[in-house]
């Protein structure tokens, strides 16, 4: 536990940007998951899911919570399993 007052400040700074960014991290795996779901199925909101996943992984790079060149490549990845996958005949 730290003495100095400026280092329990930092302490108690660090936990709470823990929090967030592990809030953020939680909710882009919630929707990868559900993206991954839906490529498997081949379903037409799949789609939509993508630009959910672009929208999310663009803002924890924004915000430092991944480096803006892993975000890029789990974005192109995951594009490339959509079209790698056979579409659903409606």
């Amino acid at each position: 536990m730290p003495q100095r007052r400026t280092a329990i400040k930092d302490l108690r700074k660090a936990h709470t940007k823990h929090l967030h960014n592990l809030q953020i991290k939680t909710d882009l795996k919630k929707t990868v998951k559900k993206f991954t779901t839906a490529a498997a199925e081949k379903n037409a909101d799949a789609q939509e899911l993508l630009k959910e996943i672009y929208k999310k992984f663009d803002k924890a790079a924004k915000r430092n919570v991944m480096h803006k060149k892993t975000a890029a490549r789990r974005k192109a990845r995951f594009a490339r399993s959509l079209i790698s996958a056979p579409k659903q005949q409606a």
